[in-house]
């Protein structure tokens, strides 16, 4: 087997790692760069393979940054399987048609306001056909890809449907396993059950994200959200949140409810102002099967999805005259919208309608890679550009890294340790998704604890 790192390869977006074996080309991943637009572009328009050579891609979860490019493989001729959970394959439904729609309309307004843009890589009609590529397979069953190469989708507990690749294939009289980790959740999160480490392998693709931090306790993120809203909530003022709209907002809108069943914060609106977050949310309640049902008030989800996640606290905008509304309504306020790193979608119309109010907090939960205006925000830049207007940042600006989906440091160790318990043939792991800083604090550990890590740069090519 010969593998070739193609993206999230020393950093974080564009996950694509390309498998050949036996004549056969697999994709791992086909995710979307993010990032300052004039660099990102050429990244994404260069595809790791010629799409009419391969033979098959397994997707390890929905998010963008894995996912977001498998329309421009259709687009460019790609029409074989794409292997990946039942909840991924319909979050992937909305999420694609979505990514598709901000990237049209993104390029509509810029137009309107005579900034350069270029046209979207792919549209609805892209999004269709990779859709039809889809084959939803369950947990734990073993599936064919190609001749001489199995898949086994084992739950990485980071989002709904989320996976960690196991490929298997015979070298000889072996049989060989490589894992590849997709994002690795955290344990304890709300509604996500725990990540399950892949069992027995001979080599692992791992994230590293969080490689050289830790997060706070899930309980001390939580306490202090509620005192971001009791502060902002007494200044008059809306909590804007670039959030993720699958997975994050629906863990909001769960913690949410509980802060204000618990009177730890006053009953506020909270506006869900993402089409994308509300066709995830109804989503979530067709996999209700797979929530961690450890927790009471996931139960209570359980048992009355719509009762839990949509009573009166929580309103989603219906239109996009709903949604302007939204920009113009006082607070107290909490306003949700995508996307999570800031880079498109509704929330830049908030920020570009409420960055510069003092009385506003802009609240961060979640990673944001390098470039992303989100990063720019979480370092507090006194001006930002939204839509190519300079906007003064005189907003609060508050980061809850508690509210993260992937694993910190201590837990990528222990993922990899339960690896390695259960394997005794592990000879190498490759740190992907993570920026250089992070990656190599990572490596330098995991090393000094026995074993054998490396950062690959991008099309690093290696044989196992």
């Amino acid at each position: 087997m010969e593998l070739t790192f193609h993206g999230a390869a020393r950093e974080v977006t564009g996950s694509c790692h390309v498998v050949r074996i036996g004549g056969k080309t697999v994709l791992l991943d086909a995710g979307l760069f993010q990032g300052r637009r004039a660099d990102v572009r050429a990244k994404n328009v260069a595809l790791p393979a010629d799409p009419g050579r391969i033979d098959a891609v397994v997707l390890s979860h929905a998010h963008i940054d894995h996912a977001g490019r498998l329309p421009y493989l259709a687009r460019r001729g790609y029409r074989g399987p794409i292997f990946t959970t039942h909840a991924t394959r319909d979050l992937c439904g909305v999420m694609l048609a979505d990514s598709a729609h901000i990237q049209e309309k993104d390029a509509e307004f810029l137009a309107r306001r005579n900034r350069a843009h270029e046209d979207p890589l792919y549209d609805r009609r892209d999004v269709d056909m990779a859709m039809q590529s889809m084959r939803g397979i369950d947990y734990g069953r073993w599936t064919d890809v190609t001749d001489g190469l199995r898949v086994q989708l084992i739950d990485a507990g980071h989002i709904l449907g989320s996976a960690s690749v196991v490929l298997e294939w015979r070298d000889g009289l072996t049989t060989r396993r490589l894992a590849f980790s997709g994002d690795i959740g955290r344990t304890g999160l709300s509604i996500i059950r725990d990540p399950v480490p892949p069992q027995d392998v001979d080599a692992v693709i791992m994230e590293s994200t969080y490689g050289n931090r830790e997060h706070p306790a899930v309980e001390d993120a939580r306490e202090r959200l509620a005192a971001t809203v009791r502060e902002t909530a007494a200044r008059g003022g809306r909590i804007l949140i670039p959030a993720f709209a699958v997975g994050r907002t629906q863990e909001l809108i769960y913690t949410f409810h509980e802060l204000v069943l618990a009177g730890r914060i006053p009953r506020i609106p909270v506006i869900i102002d993402s089409p994308l977050a509300t066709e995830a949310t109804d989503v979530f309640t067709r996999h209700a099967n797979l929530f961690d049902m450890s927790e009471s008030f996931v139960r209570q989800f359980h048992a009355d999805p719509a009762g839990t996640l949509g009573n009166s606290l929580v309103e989603f905008t219906e239109s996009a005259e709903a949604s302007k509304a939204a920009m113009q309504r006082r607070g107290p306020v909490i306003v949700i919208a995508a996307s999570g790193m800031a880079e498109s979608g509704r929330i830049l119309h908030h920020l570009l309608h409420g960055a510069a109010d003092p009385r506003n907090t802009i609240l961060i939960v979640g990673f944001q890679a390098e470039h992303t205006l989100g990063r720019r925000i979480v370092e507090r830049r006194p001006v930002i550009k939204v839509f190519g207007d300079e906007v003064a940042l005189r907003a609060q600006v508050e980061v809850l890294n508690g509210y993260s989906a992937h694993a910190g440091h201590a837990e990528l160790v222990a993922w990899l340790g339960a690896v390695r318990k259960t394997s005794p043939r592990l000879k190498h792991t490759w740190l992907v998704h993570g920026e250089p800083d992070a990656q190599d604090s990572l490596a330098s550990d995991l090393n000094a604890h026995g074993y054998s890590a490396s950062c690959p740069s991008p099309r690093d090519r290696v044989v196992l």
